[in-house]
């Protein structure tokens, strides 16, 4: 009982923490919308994709986010402290009322992708999954007497890791599960019990759909720091500001991140996750979790020049062709794709399967699984990829430098 209880303590925390990711990732995509964010010239230098602090502070009491002024520069600051925003050229760990510029982290790949943030962004890929699927396990269930909405038996979401190749064995989907549980994800319906491939019920804590209002953090926050918890949450619909609008293609949700020249998907954290945000795996990234959502704004491309397929298979062009082998792991391959006919890879996990098999940014895909993919976009890479095998065979051509 007293692991259960500390448990229980860290999850507060990181629920909390999974509620301001998503507040701050619905609140990047409208600022985009509504052109706050744009690019930027100061002193002879430009900066992309970043806003001013003081427009900012008035958008967000005009659009009722904030009551006032200060509310509004503590609900900036609370995004800076959990590395959501920094300083264009972080002078200041401080977010200020004044004609500063700005950028979410998101916007300019910085965005810290630590094993909290890929476990976050698995969680999401699945939720998004399961709520989307015709046959659900999310269904109405009781526990002793008392029913619990959308409530799934632990040993039947692992049958479902499985059958949709999203973990190898049964082990790993335990493990897989256990982590969600850890980082609040998940929880066990009367929050007596650690996740237990069994037939006791768990429900997820995090609705990923609903639309956070800003001043929630604060409260939230304030609940934490006094060791109680936030009132839960009602059900809402869906709203035009949830992170992924569309059911994601499935087999895997891992860090599969596409990363943009043009608007695009991130995708599971690792070949998912993070922020998001993306093309590849199970992690859940940056342009994937970060395992899926719809990034509309990512870093510049990595390619020095832009390649056609022409020229990529024409006679004596200086690219060389390699096979790599991946196999995921229980948070995916690892790499972030981009672009379309050819689509590239713009980012590895260093720590990643990807990066084990020899997967480099500015590599490539001609083909996965002996299919070619030359011709197509990210999205039908993505869903090719994530409804495959866990073993992934690609054959890339990269640069010879």
């Amino acid at each position: 009982m007293e692991r259960i209880g500390s448990v229980n303590k860290k999850v507060m925390a990181r629920q909390h923490k999974a509620e301001v990711m998503i507040a701050g990732e619905q609140l990047r995509l409208r600022l985009h919308d509504g052109k706050l964010i744009k690019d930027r010239r100061y002193h002879l230098r430009t900066y992309p994709n970043c806003f001013v602090a003081e427009e900012l502070i008035d958008w967000l009491v005009s659009h009722k986010e904030a009551p006032n002024r200060q509310v509004a520069l503590e609900l900036m600051q609370h995004l800076i402290d959990h590395d959501i925003v920094h300083h264009v050229c972080d002078k200041s760990p401080m977010f200020k009322d004044a004609k500063l510029l700005y950028r979410f982290r998101k916007d300019d790949g910085t965005f810290p992708f630590n094993i909290e943030v890929k476990v976050f962004m698995r969680g999401q890929g699945l939720y998004e999954h399961l709520i989307g699927s015709r046959d659900s396990i999310l269904q109405l269930r009781e526990e002793k007497g008392v029913p619990y909405q959308r409530s799934f038996p632990g040993c039947q979401l692992i049958d479902w890791l499985l059958q949709n190749g999203e973990v190898p064995s049964r082990r790993q989907g335990l493990e897989l599960c256990r982590a969600l549980l850890e980082h609040g994800i998940i929880q066990h319906v009367s929050l007596q019990h650690h996740f237990f491939d069994s037939g006791l019920l768990y429900q997820f804590c995090i609705n990923f759909r609903r639309r956070r209002r800003l001043s929630e953090l604060l409260s939230e926050n304030e609940h934490d720091e006094e060791g109680v918890a936030p009132p839960r949450q009602e059900e809402h619909p869906e709203s035009p500001f949830i992170l992924r609008k569309n059911p994601p293609a499935k087999g895997n949700t891992t860090f599969l991140s596409v990363q943009p020249s043009e608007p695009k998907v991130a995708s599971g954290a690792r070949w998912s996750g993070l922020p998001n945000q993306q093309v590849t795996g199970s992690y859940n990234n940056s342009n994937s979790l970060f395992s899926g959502p719809v990034v509309r704004c990512n870093p510049k491309s990595v390619l020095r020049k832009n390649i056609c397929c022409e020229e990529l298979l024409s006679p004596g062009a200086p690219f060389t062709r390699r096979v790599l082998t991946l196999l995921g792991d229980a948070l995916g391959w690892g790499f972030v794709v981009r672009g379309r006919s050819p689509c590239y890879v713009q980012a590895v996990d260093p720590s990643s399967p990807a990066a084990a098999a020899g997967v480099k940014v500015r590599q490539f895909v001609c083909q996965v699984n002996g299919c070619s993919v030359l011709h197509l976009d990210y999205r039908t890479l993505r869903k090719l990829v994530m409804t495959g095998p866990r073993t992934v065979v690609l054959e890339v051509m990269e640069p010879i430098d």
